[in-house]
């Protein structure tokens, strides 16, 4: 049957439905890049100098020194030196590509093969497993971008990408990479990673090192060696079975690279605790964003002598006692200007500063503050107290000898630290609130129970402010604030200089043939108190030699009970160790 023949009506109408769809299309196709183009302006508006790229940017760097001038730490981030491909040892960037685009050399910047796999491995495992970025979208954001997650920044990072494609060739994009990227613990780029981790030029590094570099920048603080060598090993492994998969070693090598890793324990850095303080410290003062070297007060043959006698405390006597950790403080009495501070055992293991944040009972270390109220209320260290059982309400404190001693001296009941007595003169002169009053003018801070325990210690102190509290017993009675910087202000007059001399008096007593004999130093007076908790969970002694203050803390970080350590023990021990480095 044959077709009908199309009117030119229908023909016409064809024509005008095609013209419209034409003029939509190219309508559409305008507007769209109209849209296109001012969504490029809005993204690339204020976008950063391409030309910057190789402008190496920092946080300020503080090097702290001692005070004679000698450097023993720095903070800020760290930039090694700039390194060419040709410098590195090959293995180095393979690694790089290998786990990070192992396309890099093959595609134009952005890796949509790369991005589709990643899209497909995500899904399938529903959470975020790979990501698609290459390692010129990762120059391009860590030279130029933020780490926000904004449309606005992805099209910046495109933009950025193609620019750098367009300017540098494959081997100076990594080059830049190398040198740029961020691989923990403040630094940047591979040769400064490599000396904090290895302690060599990323020049030497050899294959499983090349491999725990390049294993970093997905995630820098959790694959740090130094703070988890577990996970940093694992994923050194990753690496190098990654490098096996793109044929850039043998799975045999890979095997027998993965069996050598091993991160020995960086040396110790004496005064690092003293540092942490003393960075937190000088903070208000520096100036911004600019670097900055400050002289401390610290000395450092006293901090190593602290360190090192602490450290052989507890190795021996101390683990064969059941004591886990220390702490040493020494400063000068006459202006709180610290000399050392070791916060604990092995700042490699905890970093955590008992000296300053720790807050433990003193037992009866707190005890000269009460006698210093009843100097105050007109006692004299001859006068005479009563050593017998005291009841206070249903309280009945008892000596640590159980063992009374009937009517002795002031002088003599602080040289026996005997429980009593302390008792006694605390509810004989107004009860707690004037006792902790006395405590806090001297430099006790945080509140003090307001009971009659208080007598033997039973608030809560750091060993750095019951240091410097006990200053103004020795330098005629002055407060002294702990510094770690110089030029601070007068110290206050907080008792008189009188009574400033008795204590001194009665705390010399305590070390020549009180509870602190284990103290004395051959040729040197020697004054100071000692204290143990009744559970035997912390142990001090607080005192002074040569005009220099000297505390010592001594317990377990769990609070567990010591065997038998009282503070004329081991802390007494370990004060008379440091002190004969006190010159």
């Amino acid at each position: 049957m044959p077709k009908p023949a199309t009117t030119p009506a229908r023909k016409k109408q064809g024509r005008s439905f095609s013209g419209r769809m034409l003029k939509a299309a190219v309508f559409l196709t305008v507007w769209g890049l109209v849209a296109l183009v001012a969504i490029v302006i809005w993204a690339a508006y204020d976008l950063p100098r391409p030309e910057s790229a190789m402008d190496a940017e920092r946080r300020p760097a503080l090097v702290l020194q001692d005070r004679m001038g000698q450097t023993f730490a720095t903070y800020g981030d760290l930039v090694g030196e700039p390194l060419r491909l040709a410098d590195l040892p090959p293995e180095l960037p393979a690694a790089v590509v290998a786990v990070e685009d192992h396309r890099f050399f093959h595609h134009s910047g952005i890796d949509f093969i790369g991005l589709a796999r990643a899209m497909w491995v995500n899904v399938t495992n529903g959470r975020v497993v790979q990501g698609g970025s290459t390692i010129t979208q990762q120059v391009a954001k860590t030279l130029f971008l933020t780490n926000e997650r904004t449309l606005r920044r992805k099209i910046r990072e495109l933009l950025l990408t193609i620019w750098l494609e367009r300017t540098f060739n494959k081997n100076q994009i990594l080059e830049i990479y190398l040198n740029r990227v961020y691989l923990g613990a403040g630094t940047w780029g591979v040769d400064a990673a490599s000396r904090m981790y290895f302690g060599i030029s990323a020049r030497k590094v050899n294959l499983w090192q090349a491999a725990v570099l390049a294993g970093l920048p997905r995630a820098p603080s959790r694959f740090n060696p130094r703070s988890n060598p577990a996970a940093a090993t694992a994923r050194a492994k990753e690496v190098l079975t990654a490098m096996a998969d793109t044929g850039a070693i043998t799975r045999d090598r890979a095997r027998t690279e993965a069996a050598k890793i091993n991160f020995p324990k960086s040396a110790r850095q004496p005064g690092a605790w003293f540092a942490d303080w003393a960075s937190d410290q000088v903070q208000s003062v520096l100036p911004p964003d600019r670097d900055a070297t400050v002289r401390t007060t610290l000395d450092l043959r006293l901090q190593i002598a602290a360190e090192t006698a602490l450290g052989t405390m507890l190795d021996g006597p101390g683990a064969a006692a059941g004591v886990d950790q220390g702490a040493v403080v020494v400063l000068d009495a006459a202006t709180g200007a610290v000399r050392a501070m070791a916060g604990g055992r092995d700042y490699r293991d905890s970093n955590f500063n008992r000296a300053v944040n720790a807050r433990r009972q003193p037992g009866s270390a707190f005890k000269p503050f009460i006698w210093l109220m009843a100097l105050e209320n007109g006692m004299t260290p001859t006068d005479m107290v009563l050593d017998a059982p005291v009841r206070v309400g249903n309280w009945q404190p008892e000596d640590f000898e159980r063992e009374y001693r009937g009517e002795i001296t002031l002088d003599e009941a602080l040289a026996h630290s005997v429980n009593t007595v302390s008792v006694r003169l605390l509810t004989r002169f107004g009860g707690p609130k004037p006792a902790a009053a006395t405590a806090q003018r001297l430099g006790i801070t945080g509140k003090l129970p307001n009971d009659a325990t208080l007598a033997l210690g039973t608030g809560e102190v750091g060993l750095l402010e019951l240091t410097a509290a006990y200053a103004p017993f020795f330098n005629g009675g002055f407060r002294v604030t702990p510094f770690a910087v110089e030029a601070r202000e007068a110290p206050e007059s907080v008792i008189r200089p009188e009574h400033a001399a008795m204590m001194t008096g009665m705390m010399e007593a305590v070390v020549a043939r009180g509870t602190g004999k284990a103290a004395a130093v051959p040729g040197r007076i020697v004054a100071g108190k000692t204290g143990t908790t009744s559970d035997y969970r912390d142990a001090w002694f607080i005192g002074t030699v040569n005009g220099v203050m000297i505390g010592v803390w001594m317990g377990n970080d769990d609070n567990t009970p010591m065997k038998n350590v009282v503070g004329g023990g081991l802390p007494a021990r370990l004060f008379h160790d440091v002190a004969m480095a006190v010159r």
